[in-house]
């Protein structure tokens, strides 16, 4: 795979995406932990079958990329966007608005069924078979690292996010499911807030 571009630190000023009216979101850590663990690689597709690739290295400062990723006019899709909002938020200071969580539709608009992986989806939505063989891989090598497998395997977690959202969004539209999902995703920032507080539980909860 060849249609991909990777930005050390921050993504081109004049990039394609600051034009684009939703953005598939993904990324890779060294851990699961913002506050302990490092945002290694960021990847951005905008529908396209191009992906942006963002290796952080020391440097945490992404004015370009926080402007597209706070730009209420762009629809950002993530697949259990709690997990990267947290690093992006840490490590960032990125707010992302305009959130659609794929995951979170699914568990919404699929109730007669458990699954809601990414690789589910695929599978499920748009019949598509993804291997995870590179999940736990080391994203925190060069970029001159990097295998061929590990950039394919980092580019497809964002390549299929639009027509997966489209599926989605059929169901919850049929369903009359929409709304709420809506909701659920604005909940997504404070949600974030309290993991990043230390209140990883459900407040919610008796």
């Amino acid at each position: 795979m060849k249609n991909y571009k990777f930005y050390l630190s921050d993504i081109d000023d004049d990039t394609s995406l600051k034009n684009a009216s939703s953005i598939a979101v993904d990324g890779e850590f060294s851990g699961l932990d913002p506050k302990t663990d490092r945002l290694q690689l960021l990847q951005l597709c905008d529908g396209s079958d191009f992906v942006h690739l963002i290796k952080f290295e020391k440097n945490y400062n992404a004015p370009n990329l926080k402007n597209i990723l706070e730009n209420n006019r762009i629809k950002k899709i993530f697949h259990f966007g709690r997990a990267d909002l947290g690093f992006l938020k840490q490590h960032l200071n990125i707010n992302v608005a305009n959130i659609f969580d794929t995951k979170i539709a699914s568990k919404i608009s699929r109730k007669f069924s458990s699954r809601h992986g990414y690789k589910d989806l695929c599978r499920d939505l748009i019949n598509i078979n993804l291997s995870k063989e590179y999940q736990t891989s080391d994203w925190g090598k060069s970029i001159e690292e990097y295998s061929e497998d590990q950039i394919t395997y980092a580019c497809k977690d964002v390549l299929y996010l639009h027509r997966i959202r489209s599926e989605l969004e059929k169901i919850l539209k049929r369903e009359n499911k929409l709304e709420l999902a809506e909701k659920c995703f604005g909940f997504l920032e404070t949600r974030t807030s309290l993991d990043l507080a230390g209140l990883t539980i459900d407040i919610f909860e008796h």
